[in-house]
């Protein structure tokens, strides 16, 4: 296999006495979908942030195409291509879905003037938010949130895209299309994390399968092969526990 777009090794993060991360190693290759699973506390989220570089790791390194961005924070790292979603959106509520996805396509100087704009159309099509450009942010349903939360992740055209539970909440017909939507991106050679709850969703896309509990990763490979395995049984449903 290629070397990986983005690696961590030996990770660990704790929050006083409780270690959210203890010596997480995991690796993201070009046009590869990884899934995360587990318990609500595994330390899922905890491991996005730091591979965004919102979070700071105790110990561990980080690598970008084989550059050590340990200590590159979030701003740098997205410059670098490597975007994230929120498991909340966080749309600038006061602007319209094209000015929400337009802010994050000239972000450091990106793109400016007419290719900037193209970047946005591009962006709204991709996500089927074209027919909503011109709305306020804040009237927005909890879908096109999510949608516009991808949208504004696309529009700084990452080679890495970092997602959080954005299936989460969605009907059954919102999720076929999400899949879709995220299986294309997959397809055009992003690396992709998708840390997600609905796991029948996930399944649909991801090649590889990382599930958490407790901070660590205890068990990764084909999806079919980690779902049956009796430690992941165990933490999801807590069984001889």
């Amino acid at each position: 296999m290629e070397a990986a777009v983005l690696a961590a090794a030996g990770v660990r993060k704790r929050f006083g006495a409780l270690a959210v991360l203890d010596g997480v190693d995991l690796a993201l290759h070009a046009g590869v979908a990884v899934g995360i699973v587990g318990p609500n506390g595994a330390g899922k989220t905890t491991l996005l942030n730091v591979l965004a570089g919102s979070l700071a790791p105790d110990a561990g390194t980080l690598e970008f195409r084989g550059r050590d961005v340990t200590a590159k924070g979030a701003a740098e790292r997205c410059r670098l291509g490597i975007a994230r979603t929120h498991q909340v959106p966080r749309p600038f509520t006061g602007m319209t879905v094209f000015e929400n996805v337009l802010v994050a396509a000239t972000a450091q100087g990106r793109r400016r003037g007419g290719e900037a704009y193209d970047l946005c159309l591009r962006v709204l099509d991709e996500t089927a938010l074209t027919p909503l450009a011109n709305r306020r942010a804040e009237s927005l349903g909890l879908l096109q949130r999510k949608r516009l939360e991808l949208a504004r992740a696309l529009a700084a055209e990452p080679s890495v895209l970092l997602l959080d539970e954005i299936g989460g909440g969605l009907t059954d017909a919102e999720s076929e299309a999400l899949v879709i939507t995220i299986s294309s991106l997959r397809d055009r050679g992003i690396a992709v994390l998708w840390i997600e709850h609905i796991v029948h969703v996930l399944l649909q896309v991801v090649g590889r399968l990382v599930c958490m509990d407790a901070g660590r990763i205890i068990a990764e490979g084909l999806p079919e092969s980690v779902v049956s395995q009796a430690a992941v049984i165990d933490a999801y449903l807590g069984s001889g526990r």
